[in-house]
Parts: structure tokens; sequence; C-alpha cells
């Protein structure tokens, strides 16, 4: 993954020019990344099957001033038929994202197509199954853990969970007004489920981004991510309330 006698300003340089996302990295972060002295890089998470292999590392540069700064890079190529090539065998054939999220990257990872397909398969039972689909749905969730709160650019956080929503319903200025004043947060996977959608598969996953206020208040947002799109492709949607998510999954869902 690295070469030893590569040089921090090398290591970043090659990281930003063969990331496809790099160009959505936040202006500031990149500035500081200017400033890197050192770095290391290690395997964060590895996912391998005949359809989808997914490796995610963490990078971390230590800057000018001290402080860290910690880069995560999805590295992945799927869809492959399981007697071809195996990942990186051809030239092109691995695709490279950068995140400066945590969050971001996991979110990243479960749009892949193989992001879903160790979930229970709902809808091929017949209306029984359609039934227990819009119940799972609606279900209300276990009782939640104690949050913990993490101060980590979370209003910046809270700008691109708005940014990267593609429903018309979003939470407007208001709400971004509201979460510029954010200074920690907690994201928590609600729910997450794979059903038959129009004859194709497609997964569901619903996330609660919770953020602590300058005022001691909270809010959160509810992310829905879905494949119940017409060409397959993954989608993002941002509802201001628990039911107004559950409501637009259930929607999706009855075509099942």
């Amino acid at each position: 993954m690295s070469d030893p006698y590569e040089t921090t300003e090398q290591h970043l340089e090659r990281l930003l020019r063969r990331a496809l996302n790099s160009f959505d990295l936040p202006d500031g972060t990149v500035e500081r990344l200017g400033s890197a002295l050192a770095h290391s890089s290690s395997l964060h998470s590895s996912h391998h099957s005949s359809t989808l292999h997914r490796e995610t590392y963490r990078h971390t540069y230590l800057l000018s001033d001290g402080s860290p700064l910690t880069l995560w890079e999805l590295v992945h190529c799927g869809q492959r038929d399981p007697e071809g090539p195996r990942c990186g065998s051809q030239p092109g054939d691995r695709q490279h994202e950068l995140y400066d999220d945590e969050a971001d990257v996991h979110i990243a990872a479960a749009r892949l197509a193989g992001g879903f397909r160790d979930a229970p398969v709902f809808g091929d039972e017949g209306p029984q199954g359609d039934l227990e689909i819009l119940t799972a749905l609606m279900a209300a969730p276990p009782a939640p853990l104690p949050r913990m709160y993490a101060p980590d650019n979370s209003a910046d956080h809270a700008r691109r969970v708005l940014r990267r929503a593609e429903n018309g319903d979003v939470p407007g200025e208001e709400t971004a007004h509201l979460l510029r004043a954010a200074f920690a947060h907690h994201i928590t996977q609600v729910f997450g489920r794979q059903c038959q959608v129009d004859g194709r598969d497609a997964g569901f996953t619903l996330y609660e981004h919770a953020f602590l206020l300058l005022d001691g208040s909270e809010t959160s947002l509810w992310e829905v991510e879905h494949t119940a799109t017409p060409d397959g492709r993954h989608m993002c949607e941002v509802y201001a309330d628990e039911e107004a998510a559950r409501g637009a999954m259930e929607s999706r869902t009855r075509i099942c």
C-alpha cells in the first residue's frame, strides 16, 4: 500500500490524484494537509467476496501545529464474474475514494452493490412478506443506547449530509442555519433491510445524525440510503424527523 521511501508530500499527492472524489474534500481540510510533516497508513477493514472486493484504509497525518488529521480511503472493485480476474489484476480496475469523516466512508461502503447483500431478503413470500416489510419499516426502534457525542467538525458534517440529499422535501435553510451551531454529533444506524422492489434487489438503511448545539439543545437529521431507483443506483434522502423518513421508505416499498 505504501512506499517506505515515499515522502509525506508524495504520499498525499498520490492519494489526491487517484481519488475519484478528491474535489469533494473541504477546502479547509486540503489546506491543512499542506502542512503535513509525517504520515502513517493502516488497513482499517476489508471485505472480499466473489462479487465485491472492498478495503478501507486510515491515513493519519501529523501537521506542523502538532495536531493529527485523518483521511479515510475506500478502495473497491466489484460486480465481476466469480470466475473472472481478481480485483487489482488489471490496470484501472480498482477505484479509490477519499473522506475526512469516518461516518462518510462507512456510508460510502454501504453504497457499493455488495453492501446490502448480507441483509435478510424480503418480498419473496407473497402478501404476507410485503406486510412484514411495511411493519418492519414503521416499527418503533428499540430503546437507543446513550449518545456519545463527539466534537468533530460537526457543522460541516451537517452541511455535507444536507448537500448529498436528493429528495425535494429536504430540510430547508432554517434547519441549515440551526445546524451551523452544531459542535458535536453522534451517528446511529437505526434500520437496515433488503427487499425486492419491482423485481430487483433494493437495500434500505436509515441513519440518525444527532447534533448537540452550542446552547445545549439537540436536533437530528434522518438519512435514508436506498437503491430503490429505476436504474438501481444509490440514492440519499434526508428528512427532519423519523416519521417522515420511515414514511418515505414505506412509500418506496409499496411496489414490492
